[in-house]
């Protein structure tokens, strides 16, 4: 009997050994994320134990991104992908399909959905139709601009790297511990920054600010474009002019991919600034993580309503 039970007692010993080299042997986990801002939370948790490519380039608008033949090569030698959940980068089950890599769909074990556990805005309470213009049908799925979300985020991908690379557990826990110490104490200096900006109205070209609105209690109700997805027309400009004569407006807030004249347009119509906020990690020089990302945005905001 006790050799028996010392028998399996080094089977165990030896099962973990054996788990703990082929995880040394393999080297970094190779992950893929559809967004940069993705990638610089799985980098912050992972360090140097993660291999980390996203797929979309930050310099362009998330919804229409045309995978390259490199990204087909990078998701099909993953060991795991992050991306956005909801409907909003709705070319990534193709880009999956090409890699060949169903191990990768929602709700498998080596995917990470990063919705889980946020707060979604704007879900719709009604049948919905294209008559609406691009309509989200789980809701607003621009959640990552919202800093708090980021946390949330940042627990979802700790959790999955545990399960991928049970070896290296602590050291995961730790670094993403850091981080949020780090992006607490951030959220703070932001809050105090924008003190100002509480109650305060903004229009905004795409419905993609509401989370940034929501973190610093700004409103964003009316929008260059007169339905979600479609550009901005000559009558929705004078519907906004006329809009803003009885309300204190300080600011258009666009993204840096869309077109500026009808933002300027109205700007210059109302007496307000046009301010570029960035939507992505490494969209502008300066802005090359979440940290910095955030530091952009809010200075950006902050100045312009003062």
């Amino acid at each position: 009997m006790f050799i028996r039970s010392r028998n399996l007692f080094l089977l165990g010993v030896f099962s973990i050994l054996s788990v703990n080299l082929l995880y040394a042997a393999q080297g970094p986990l190779k992950v893929v994320t559809t967004q940069a801002y993705y990638a610089n939370l799985v980098k912050e948790i992972g360090k140097e134990k993660v291999d980390v490519k996203s797929a979309a380039s930050p310099k362009y608008n998330v919804h229409f991104i045309q995978p390259k033949p490199s990204d087909i090569r990078n998701v099909a030698h993953a060991d795991l992908v992050v991306y956005t959940g909801m409907d909003l980068e709705e070319w990534w089950g193709p880009l999956l399909e090409a890699a060949g890599r169903t191990d990768f769909f929602p709700g498998r074990e080596k995917s990470a959905d990063l919705s889980r556990g946020i707060r979604i805005l704007k879900v719709p309470d009604h049948p919905l139709s294209r008559a609406e213009g691009d309509i989200h049908l789980f809701g607003n799925p621009h959640y990552l601009m919202n800093p708090e979300n980021a946390k949330v985020m940042a627990g979802t991908i700790l959790e999955k790297l545990k399960e991928m690379d049970p070896a290296n557990v602590s050291y995961y826990e730790e670094n993403e511990k850091a981080f949020i110490s780090r992006l607490d104490q951030k959220i703070g200096e932001w809050k105090a920054l924008c003190s100002h900006c509480t109650g305060q109205e903004i229009i905004s070209y795409h419905e993609d600010i509401e989370y940034f609105a929501d973190f610093l209690g700004i409103k964003a109700e009316q929008f260059l474009e007169p339905k979600p997805g479609v550009p901005p027309t000559p009558k929705q400009l004078q519907f906004l002019e006329n809009y803003v004569k009885t309300r204190s407006i300080k600011a258009v807030v666009m993204p840096t991919y869309f077109p500026k004249d009808a933002a300027e347009s109205l700007a210059k119509r109302i007496g307000a600034k046009v301010v570029t906020v960035c939507q992505n990690v490494g969209e502008l020089p300066g802005t090359e993580d979440v940290i910095s990302f955030f530091d952009y945005n809010i200075k950006e905001i902050s100045e312009a309503l003062k």
